[in-house]
């Protein structure tokens, strides 16, 4: 035997219905409480020419009431249940919208939106909550296309070292004489330390979602000169002249992963430059919140440029010219580091920001809320 579901739309529906019986049945107490005042003792008519004209007693009068308010109650019964079904649905359709938008998504498609739906309905709770669902799958779509592009790119990277050693093994193994067997090696050590590296920056990448960062008070601006004292001689041997500007800042956090932000940004900027006479400028200052920027000469790039920047695995942006030895030896083009600066910044409660300069280069931002300098560990500044 099929039990009868008990919807919101029949709750709600019975629930209309009692409180019209409720009200009704209160009316017609009331009603009959006040028709027992009626003396209980033979009417007459006032007007002797109107003897003949049947009056009814205070008795019948009772019981036509109860008869008329037994007929009342069932026509409320009537309209209250078709009423209650048709505004509990209307009420109602919201969820509705918002099951169908789960369950497409349960199979996958997170591409359906509800508030697009119903323009001409009002804003209530419902088109919140709707709102708030769009959000979510707005979300969640664009995390996923994010993870299936990392999917992707992170096979196929993973995969070009593997099949560069393979055809440098098969071109030795056919011609043995001729295989020049210290470039072999070198070219074999180079390789396969660019995939060690991947694969350390995949870890490292996904260890920041999973592990909590340490949080201690520490000087920014010595993290940063650190960093510029470590920069300068590949900035020399480049040409890139590197400009220095910096504020004592205190910041919260792990010391380690926000030297690896500056280290980043900073090398990017010697790195990505012009072939001759380029410059790179980093600044920190403690306004309120703290923010670092480095900056950098360099090709003229588009906003595009920098939003596929910031996604793993992005090359070459913002970078002159490079021939494929470059691309193939620069051990530290893995093209995540952006990526991992980027979740670095966030874990910390902070933003980075990519801006094109007009005439050239990029403009990193870093923002990040401010600290409380421990008092063992003031300097006094020089």
């Amino acid at each position: 035997m099929r039990v009868l579901r008990q919807t919101a739309r029949l709750r709600l529906t019975l629930s209309y219905v009692a409180f019209l019986l409720a009200a009704g049945l209160v009316m017609s107490v009331i009603v009959y409480a006040v028709m027992r005042f009626v003396p209980n003792y033979p009417l007459t008519a006032a007007n002797p020419s109107d003897a003949h004209l049947f009056i009814a007693s205070r008795g019948q009068i009772l019981d036509s009431l109860i008869q008329a308010c037994a007929v009342a109650m069932g026509v409320l019964a009537v309209v209250g249940t078709v009423g209650g079904w048709l505004v509990a649905g209307r009420v109602l359709r919201p969820l509705a919208d918002l099951n169908t938008a789960a369950r497409a998504a349960a199979s996958g498609d997170l591409s359906h939106r509800i508030s697009a739906r119903d323009t001409r309905r009002g804003r209530d709770e419902f088109t919140d909550l709707a709102d708030t669902f769009d959000t979510m799958l707005e979300r969640l779509e664009r995390s996923f296309a994010a993870q299936q592009r990392f999917a992707a790119n992170a096979s196929h990277e993973l995969r070009t070292p593997l099949a560069v050693t393979q055809t440098m093994l098969d071109v030795a193994r056919e011609e043995p004489d001729a295989v020049d067997l210290p470039r072999l090696l070198e070219r074999l050590d180079v390789t396969n330390r660019r995939a060690t590296d991947l694969v350390a920056a995949l870890l490292q990448l996904a260890a920041l979602d999973r592990s909590p960062i340490v949080r201690a008070s520490f000087d920014l601006d010595v993290v940063v000169e650190d960093a510029v004292d470590d920069v300068a001689r590949e900035a020399t041997e480049r040409g890139v002249r590197v400009e220095v500007d910096v504020s004592p800042a205190v910041v919260p956090g792990d010391e380690i992963l926000l030297a690896r932000v500056v280290d980043n940004l900073l090398r990017n900027a010697v790195r990505h430059n012009l072939p001759q006479d380029g410059w790179a400028r980093i600044t920190l200052v403690d306004a309120g919140l703290v923010v670092l920027t480095v900056e950098n000469s360099g090709r003229v790039l588009t906003d595009d440029d920098l939003r596929i920047a910031l996604e793993p695995f992005a090359r070459q942006v913002g970078s002159v010219a490079r021939t494929r030895d470059d691309v193939v030896t620069d051990r530290s083009s893995n093209g995540l580091g952006l990526a991992i600066v980027s979740r670095i910044v966030e874990l910390h409660g902070g933003s980075l920001s990519l801006t094109p300069r007009p005439g050239g280069g990029v403009s990193a931002r870093v923002v990040i809320p401010r600290g409380t300098r421990p008092v063992a560990a003031v300097r006094t500044a020089s």
